[in-house]
C-alpha cells in the first residue's frame, strides 16, 4: 500500500483519538534512552560537546534500530500487521489533537471564570512562570504555544514522514525529544546540549518556513486577516531567539491581530523576548479557538500540498 495512505490514516487517527495518557508512547522510550545515554556519556566522556554529540548518536541509533526491528518483525508476521504498525508509528509522531486539547482545557477554565485552574492548565504547555498570569497573559501564552508547536508537533513530522516514511518521522521525533531534553542554554546543558539543539534547528529549518506560508494560506481560507498575516510573517518571522519558532508565531500573530513575545518570567527571572506582531486587539479567550482552527486547517493544507508534491515528484 502506498505511503500516502499510511500518512492519511495516521492523521485521521490523530484527529480522532489524540494522545491517550494510558497508551505507551515512543517519545517516552526515546526520553528514557536519552536519560541513560546522558548518564553514560557524562560518566565516561565528560560534559562537553563531544559527549553530547555521542549521546545524540546513541539515541538516534537506538531509535532507528528499535523502529526497524518493530517494522520488520511486524511485516514478517503478516503484511497487514506491517501496515498497521506503520500507521501506528506515524500516528504517534503527530500531535495536532493533543496540542488543541491542552489549549482547550485552558479555554474551558477561562470560560468558567476559574483563573487559578487556567494558570495550572497553561503551565502544562508553556515553560514560563504562570502563578501570576492575568487572563490576557494566559490567552497569549496559549496562542504562542499552539503557534510554535505546530511545527514540531505536526508539520515537521509530516514533512519527514513524506520524505522518509515512518522511520523518517520517528527519527525526527527523536531529535525533537533530544532537543527538549538537552537543548537548554543553562549551566548543565550549555555544551552537552549543543549537538541536540543544532540538529533540531537544522531539521526544522525548512518545515518551519513552509509552515509559516501554510498558515498564511489557511488564514485566507478561514476568512481571517490574510494580508496582515503575510505582512507580519515577512516582517517579524526572524524576531525570535530560535531561528525557526518565529515563522509560525509571526503568521499567527498577524492573522489574529495580536502582539506576541515581550517580557515573561522563567524560574523567577524576567526574560525580555522580541515582540512579534502589532497590538491591534487585546488577547481574549476566543483567540484560543481561532488559533486551534488555524492549527487544523494548516495541518490539512500541509498534508494535501506535500502529498500532492510527493505524487508528482515520485509517481
Amino acid at each position: 500500500m502506498p505511503l500516502e495512505y499510511f500518512i492519511i490514516a495516521a492523521l485521521l487517527l490523530d484527529f480522532m483519538v489524540g494522545d491517550p495518557r494510558w497508551l505507551p508512547h515512543p517519545v517516552r522510550f526515546i526520553g528514557g534512552l536519552a536519560t541513560g545515554a546522558e548518564t553514560l556519556c557524562r560518566r565516561f566522556l565528560g560534559n562537553g560537546r563531544f559527549a553530547g554529540a555521542v549521546a545524540v548518536f546513541f539515541v538516534l541509533a537506538g531509535t532507528l534500530l528499535a523502529g526497524l526491528s518493530l517494522l520488520s518483525g511486524a511485516r514478517e508476521l503478516h503484511p497487514a500487521v506491517g501496515m498497521v504498525v506503520s500507521v501506528v508509528i506515524l500516528y504517534f509522531c503527530f500531535a495536532a489533537k493533543d496540542l488543541a486539547d491542552h489549549s482547550r482545557a485552558v479555554l474551558a477554565a477561562l470560560l468558567a471564570g476559574d483563573l487559578p485552574a487556567a494558570r495550572k492548565k497553561v503551565a502544562m504547555i508553556v515553560g514560563r512562570d504562570t502563578e501570576r498570569l492575568s487572563e490576557e497573559e494566559i490567552v497569549k501564552a496559549s496562542v504562542e504555544s499552539v503557534a510554535e508547536n505546530m511545527v514540531d508537533g505536526v508539520t515537521a513530522p509530516l514533512f519527514y514522514a513524506i520524505v522518509g516514511g515512518p522511520l523518517g518521522a520517528l527519527l525526527y521525533k527523536a531529535v525533537n525529544t533530544l532537543d527538549s531534553t538537552f537543548g537548554y542554554k543553562n549551566e548543565r546543558y550549555r555544551y552537552f546540549g549543543w549537538a541536540a539543539a543544532r540538529l533540531d534547528d537544522l531539521l526544522n529549518f525548512l518545515p518551519a518556513r513552509l509552515t509559516g506560508m501554510m498558515i498564511v494560506l489557511a488564514v485566507f481560507l478561514l476568512g481571517y486577516n490574510g494580508r496582515q498575516s503575510w505582512k507580519i510573517f515577512r516582517r517579524d518571522r526572524l524576531q525570535h531567539a530560535s531561528p525557526n519558532s518565529g515563522h509560525s508565531e509571526a503568521a499567527v500573530a498577524g492573522a489574529l491581530g495580536l502582539q506576541l513575545g515581550g517580557p515573561n518570567s522563567y524560574f523567577g527571572k524576567m526574560v525580555e523576548k522580541p515582540l512579534i506582531g502589532d497590538h491591534k486587539t487585546a488577547p481574549q479567550a476566543f483567540h484560543i479557538t481561532q488559533v486551534n482552527r488555524l492549527l487544523f486547517m494548516t495541518t490539512v493544507l500541509s498534508a494535501v500540498i506535500l502529498l500532492a508534491l510527493r505524487l508528482v515528484l515520485l509517481p
